[in-house]
């Protein structure tokens, strides 16, 4: 239901309520709210498998974002605690603020915009679930900082992908040696890593290969 810009959240709840083996759901934001999360939290609902929810703003400033209350993700994770909750936010940065105030059970999050060092900041407070972790870009600010807070806080993180977003080399290896072995999929452009005092563009590879358990490689841009 992700492009179906005439469904009201109304007729998206009535689905939820009349279509109780429904396992798997892609809806707009403006389509999410408490009653619906509840909705498929209702004991007479089978346990959801698969929710993506996008969150996309195409005038920045115009669009008004509402707030999901904590107390409905807890119901709908305690009643689908199996479930993947998939978010693909396509918002500009002033417009993040109704989002990662609390704990959400979100497990697979894609940023296609640049986010915050703020923002990035309070994903690794409030995502304790996450999986896989996307983020397209970020500025000019180092996520240091940010990268250590998520690999403390997420234990699940296995996935993650970085484009335009500098880190410094320290950083980054201190952050793959956190998470370990269980960063399966783990991408990174060479042309964002910042050599540092302990580590050159060069030792890199091999200190990341070595926490990894394989041999790994930073991405390099083409130079057609």
């Amino acid at each position: 239901m992700s492009s179906c810009p005439h469904v009201s959240p109304a007729g998206i709840l009535c689905v939820a309520d009349q279509c109780h083996g429904l396992r798997e759901l892609a809806l707009n934001y403006h389509l999410l709210s408490d009653e619906l999360l509840l909705a498929l939290s209702s004991e007479k609902h089978v346990r959801l498998e698969h929710l993506r929810i996008d969150v996309v703003s195409e005038n920045p400033g115009q669009t008004q974002f509402h707030t999901i209350q904590k107390s409905s993700w807890d119901a709908f994770i305690k009643h689908s605690p199996k479930v993947n909750l998939v978010m693909y936010f396509f918002l500009y940065e002033e417009e993040f603020d109704p989002f990662f105030r609390y704990e959400i059970p979100v497990t697979h999050l894609y940023f296609g915009r640049s986010v915050s060092k703020d923002v990035l900041g309070r994903v690794g407070m409030t995502c304790p679930r996450l999986v896989e972790l996307v983020v397209c870009a970020n500025g000019l600010r180092p996520l240091d900082e940010e990268l250590i807070r998520i690999a403390e806080r997420c234990k699940y993180l296995s996935a993650v992908g970085l484009g335009e977003c500098e880190v410094s080399c320290s950083a980054f290896v201190e952050f793959v040696k956190m998470c370990g072995g269980r960063l399966s999929q783990l991408s990174i452009m060479e042309e964002v890593l910042i050599p540092d005092q302990k580590y050159s563009l060069e030792q890199i590879h091999w200190e990341v290969s070595k926490h990894l358990g394989r041999v790994w490689f930073p991405d390099m841009m083409p130079t057609w």
